[in-house]
């Protein structure tokens, strides 16, 4: 790992307050099966919060409280004997979802690749009764299931408060209205956008608050985008920048992700395209904010990350597509990277350029300049396929929609031509299409670049304005409306139902619709 610590150091001085907000309970619940609802569980009231505090539950006993809305916070309970004095502990369970499916099915159930301990459960003993218990682990949640594993014969007990100190460096007061000219759904899918972010936003910029918790470069750059146009915390993004850049890996490259405790350090996981980002991410950051200062410190690392990107290339000037390497593009085990890789090269070496344009780094503009030129006719010779009017990837010269969204975006075709080619790609549908809102971010993306307003807005509206007819109150890791159940790791339970590089609804419609 190398270590640069100044840098370490000025990203700990950016570490940011967290603002505390107490919520209370909305409603008490039963999650009850139904085949129409998304993922096969809807929702139903069974009493108001008074007539929940006015009962008593004994072993075997359970209740789910709901609270109206997603947060990430603290949970504290105050809970009291009812009848005899407690003669034994009190024995809980309580388990969080931030869905009803995570309520509804058992965690006994979990079967998946990821560590079933990312599974929001508690077992609490309590000892003496009346007690107030402030959990010590930060959950992120929506309902909690609370469950009377046991107590005696002689008593019960009953709940005078359950409450969450939910935490965010998200501060709602930064982020101005609307105007009231847009249509409804367009202001309610920027609101639930919005509340993804400020739920993502913590002391960094975390992926998922429910899982993974840590900060990743690729969610980085598209929560960086909307926070540009919402809450404009740039702190929060200068201080990832630092992170990022002041511990890289062996070779130079930038860590796909940063763990900040027990202190703050890289992992060891190497991605292609999220290396390549650092040059995004810098890039959009001094669009932003025009500092000058933080561009001088961090450029060497931004030019160091495209030259280990070049290395990648083979000898046509085509990135190399063999086993050695890893580019993360899409959830999608059918996808081949090789020329949506290239077209990320393509598109940070542009960003590259325009950073060395403004330093006045003449030696790097006119090496950029010459990859760019490189990789540009590279793909247009090997990757460009005439007869299907596509970009192919890989020895099979697979047509997805990955390859044509992010050779789109490196405007590696003229701008004619490429609005052409995201026509064909609309119109033709290739069956190697998307799974994650990470994706159709890009999509959308390249549809406004290209002048495609209309269709931009319309993709939007079916896939986010999808989740949130399925009842999303943060946007989502993954959504797929032809198998609502689907996950990378094997079981819907673990998936991340407020996840950072869903927030991006914002960025599109206070970018381009108001």
């Amino acid at each position: 790992m190398l270590i640069d610590q100044q840098l370490v150091e000025k990203a700990e001085k950016l570490m940011p307050s967290l603002q505390t907000n107490e919520v209370e309970i909305q409603n008490i619940i039963e999650v009850i099966a139904d085949d129409a609802a998304f993922q096969g569980w809807r929702i139903k009231q069974s009493m108001t919060p008074q007539e929940w505090k006015e009962r008593s539950y004994g072993k075997n006993d359970s209740f789910i409280v709901d609270f109206g809305d997603h947060y990430v916070g603290y949970v504290k309970l105050a809970i009291k004997s009812v009848g005899s004095p407690p003669d034994a502990p009190l024995k809980l369970k309580l388990t969080f979802g931030e869905m009803p499916c995570e309520i509804a099915e058992p965690f006994e159930s979990y079967e998946g690749w990821l560590s079933s301990s990312w599974l929001q459960e508690e077992l609490l003993f309590v000892d003496v009764l009346p007690a107030e218990i402030r959990l010590p682990r930060r959950y992120c949640f929506r309902y909690i299931k609370v469950e009377v594993l046991d107590t005696s014969v002689k008593y019960k007990v009953a709940f005078d408060d359950i409450h969450c100190d939910a935490v965010t460096s998200g501060d709602i007061l930064q982020v101005a209205a609307l105007p009231a000219s847009l249509p409804q759904d367009i202001v309610e899918m920027d609101r639930i956008a919005i509340k993804t972010l400020q739920d993502c936003m913590q002391t960094v910029f975390e992926d998922g608050p429910k899982r993974d918790r840590r900060l990743w470069i690729g969610d980085l750059r598209l929560q960086a985008q909307a926070n540009y146009y919402t809450f404009q915390n740039y702190d929060l993004v200068k201080r990832c920048l630092y992170l990022f850049g002041g511990m890289r890996l062996e070779d130079g490259t930038v860590g796909a992700c940063v763990f900040e405790k027990p202190y703050a350090h890289v992992d060891d996981t190497k991605l292609y395209d999220y290396a390549l980002f650092f040059v995004s991410v810098l890039h959009d950051y001094y669009e932003a904010t025009k500092d000058m200062d933080v561009l001088l410190e961090l450029w060497p690392i931004a030019m160091e990350q495209l030259e280990i990107g070049v290395k990648r290339l083979d000898d046509r000037g085509i990135v190399a597509d063999d086993s050695t390497w890893w580019c993360f593009t899409d959830w999608h085990d059918e996808l081949n990277k090789q020329a949506s890789a290239q077209a990320v090269l393509i598109y940070c070496l542009k960003h590259g350029r325009e950073l060395a344009s403004i330093l006045g780094k003449q030696e790097h503009y006119k090496y950029i300049t010459e990859k760019i030129q490189l990789t540009t006719n590279a793909s247009m010779q090997y990757l460009w396929d005439e007869n299907e009017g596509f970009f192919v990837s890989g020895e099979n010269g697979q047509v997805s929609w990955a390859s044509q969204i992010w050779m789109a975006l490196a405007e590696v075709l003229p701008s004619e031509l490429n609005a052409l080619l995201l026509e064909r790609l609309l119109e033709e549908s290739p069956s190697v299409g998307m799974t994650t809102p990470y994706m159709y971010h890009h999509l959308i993306e390249a549809l406004f670049l290209v002048g495609h307003n209309e269709q931009a807005i319309t993709q939007m509206q079916a896939y986010w304005g999808g989740m949130m007819q399925d009842g999303a109150d943060t946007f989502w890791e993954l959504y797929n409306p032809n198998d609502k159940k689907q996950s990378p790791y094997g079981s819907n339970l673990i998936n991340s139902y407020c996840h950072a590089w869903s927030c991006t609804p914002t960025y599109f419609i206070r970018k381009y619709l108001v």
